[in-house]
């Protein structure tokens, strides 16, 4: 049976009308998709789904439309609770839809154990934001919404993995290095070929990219290569910038995962017009809504700071903060964080492309075979926008009536984007104290990418699993090869200890809701002058209690 249902129009966008198809097969059933029946008669879908074909269009006459409409769509999907009829969930098994921890006992036919693609975990969630929404809309997750995996799929407790989930703030910016990073590797890579095939040699070229150094390549006069002096990147040398080991090259790709893993929502392009998860629901999220999402998640803000927003008189930080936030600048330094969280990459491009302009950072092919192109997603129709001038949120009206844009990446005085992100996006060995039961990537059980520190100060707990409720305690847990760190931090007196962990705090999630931003120039926090950006650092003598700054009003933004 096929049910046809016209879609609501969203109240900020102007969209033709849309159809939701969803069919429910009794040869699915296994006693969860004949359900599908009876709600139909007394709920409805909830989630407002796009087509690539109407973005496309959007792009051929207005790009800047296509952009604002990709990305209030993404919001709506992002935030939106999907139901039974969307296809949320999945049939685990036992009449459960929903798994909090990996099912392999349940493996009869169409139940948990035999889904396609083959699950690890989930599905847990009926929208993202159930995940991502501490301190702020599409901020990070608190231990309870740890994502429990089963790698290996033995069913075996010992072997589950736990992850924290992150923010996603300033992730556009993130996936725009690693591709930039990726080209200047492939290009010293290809230079070394020319030269050993051209004087009939071997070339050793160190692999550098934007000042991070990813270990050495061989070039041999047949043109073959040696990869085994290369550091935290694979082979491939391409730069895969999120999840927590470093594996996935694109947000799109993560999107699609997650939207399976956890939601139980099976894009077209993951299955294509199969009920891989037997919910008797098919073509669940579309190659439009996909990319509605990734340009919603590359679309969100950078992170900012609270001497960023002290300065603009947007929150109240005393003379002491201020003193601990320099102090710890220059310790962070001392104690050599910064050279794995390398406090600020540069962009020569801002503009943010989905699909991606660059070859190595979009699909050639779609997981479930098919071409992007056969369903219009080509680089010739890809949504674009600029990172440091098209951001949608933080656009705040402060009280001298000046308007800012907290959202946009800086540029700095050679045209660059500055995007001080705290990474070297490369993979490090965190040692052996943090080694997880497997294995999962094949990238080593304690190696993990460096986490940026961006938004820290909002997104306790710390760590891949949360095992961190505080900064002090992640650096604890910080050995191999940021064990001369650890090493260093220990040293400090508590007070300088106080002050690092100050400096990293100070970076933090901002997200403004609209009529909040306009409220801001009405209604200041404080009229006191504020003081000296940088003041001249007083005596450590004493320990310095931290004084809690008082909390903004505006930040939290609510489902639009």
């Amino acid at each position: 049976m096929i049910y046809v249902k016209n879609k609501k129009q969203l109240p900020t966008r102007t969209l033709t009308s849309l159809l939701v198809l969803f069919a429910i097969s009794q040869a699915n059933a296994s006693g969860l998709a004949s359900d599908l029946n009876q709600s139909s008669q007394t709920n409805e879908p909830q989630l407002e789904h796009i087509e690539q074909s109407e973005l496309n269009i959007l792009v051929n006459n207005d790009p800047a439309a296509a952009f604002i409409t990709a990305f209030e769509v993404g919001d709506e999907l992002f935030e939106a609770p999907a139901n039974e009829l969307d296809g949320a969930g999945a049939n685990v098994g036992e009449g459960q839809r929903f798994a909090k921890f990996p099912r392999m006992d349940l493996n009869g036919y169409g139940e948990w154990a035999t889904h396609t693609p083959a699950r690890v975990t989930g599905p847990n969630s009926q929208a993202c934001i159930e995940c991502h929404f501490q301190a702020v809309s599409d901020g990070s997750g608190p231990i309870s919404g740890n994502n429990v995996r089963d790698p290996m799929r033995s069913g075996q407790i010992g072997d589950f993995i736990t992850r924290q989930p992150p923010h996603i703030f300033g992730i556009g910016a993130k996936q725009k290095l690693a591709e930039e990073m990726t080209a200047e590797l492939l290009a010293i890579k290809a230079a070394a070929i020319a030269q050993a095939t051209s004087y009939n040699t071997m070339v050793t070229k160190d692999l550098i990219a934007k000042n991070i150094s990813f270990g050495k390549i061989k070039a041999n006069p047949d043109g073959s290569v040696n990869t085994s002096m290369v550091e935290g990147v694979d082979e491939d040398l391409i730069v895969k910038p999120l999840q927590w080991k470093g594996v996935e090259l694109s947000i799109r790709s993560f999107v699609r995962g997650a939207e399976n893993n956890e939601i139980g929502l099976q894009a077209t392009e993951l299955v294509g017009n199969y009920d891989g998860d037997y919910d008797g629901i098919i073509n669940e999220i579309s190659v439009g809504d996909i990319t509605a999402l990734a340009i919603y998640q590359a679309g969100q803000p950078r992170p900012v700071t609270k001497t960023e927003l002290a300065d603009l008189g947007l929150m109240e930080l005393s003379y002491q903060e201020r003193a601990d936030i320099l102090k710890g600048k220059d310790l962070f330094n001392q104690v050599q964080c910064a050279s794995c969280h390398v406090p600020t990459l540069y962009l020569d491009d801002s503009i943010f492309s989905e699909p991606s302009q660059s070859a190595t950072h979009r699909d050639a092919l779609f997981p479930n075979g098919d071409s992007p192109a056969s369903h219009g997603l080509t680089p010739a129709n890809a949504i674009t926008f600029d990172l440091a001038a098209d951001m949608p949120d933080n656009i705040i009206t402060l009280p001298n009536g000046n308007v800012v844009h907290l959202g946009n990446f800086k540029k700095d005085n050679y045209g660059r984007t500055s995007v001080d992100i705290y990474s070297d996006l490369k993979r490090h060995d965190l040692g052996y104290e943090i080694a997880e039961s497997v294995d999962e990537e094949g990238t080593g059980a304690s190696v993990f990418i460096t986490q940026p520190l961006w938004g820290a100060g909002s997104t306790a707990p710390y760590m891949h699993d949360g095992r961190s409720p505080t900064i002090t305690d992640a650096v604890m847990n910080h050995g191999g090869d940021a064990a001369t760190s650890r090493s260093l931090f220990k040293q400090l007196s508590p007070t300088y200890k106080q002050a690092l962990v100050a400096y990293v705090e100070n970076h933090i999630l901002l997200l403004a809701e609209e009529d909040e931003e306009e409220a801001a120039a009405e209604a200041p926090i404080y009229s006191e002058p504020v003081a000296p950006t940088e003041p001249e650092a007083p005596t450590y003598s004493e320990p310095v209690a931290p004084t809690a700054p008082e909390e903004p009003v505006y930040f939290q933004r609510t489902r639009r």
